[in-house]
């Protein structure tokens, strides 16, 4: 709830199925940097914990990408920051490092 001027509360209404659909664009976007982002690293040679940091860093690039995007007003679109950062984000390093020693494998090793 918000305060205005006068000292009575706003009450702030989020649509459901609004908020559900940009969630699931969100993890969809997860999903797709992950494998994209594995496949490069596999490419690379990455391994060890360069190959993970290069997740991290991947995973926060595509934080402040989805950000800039929803602009200052983003509790239109989201309820919170951190959701947006937290939200599946074992499910994409599964996917991350399936695609990973994938790539790996088959450029490196054969």
């Amino acid at each position: 709830m918000q305060r205005t001027r006068s000292g009575a509360t706003d009450i702030i209404a989020y649509s459901e199925s609004a908020i559900r659909n940009n969630t699931s664009v969100v993890e969809y976007c997860r999903t797709s940097m992950a494998a994209i982002a594995g496949s490069a690293a596999g490419i690379l040679g990455l391994s060890g914990l360069m190959g993970f940091l290069f997740y991290f860093v991947s995973v926060l690039i595509l934080w402040l990408l989805v950000l800039k995007k929803s602009g200052t007003q983003w509790r239109k679109y989201f309820i919170s920051r951190q959701s947006l950062l937290t939200n599946s984000f074992m499910g994409a390093l599964c996917t991350y490092v399936l695609f990973w020693t994938f790539l790996y494998g088959m450029v490196h090793v054969y």
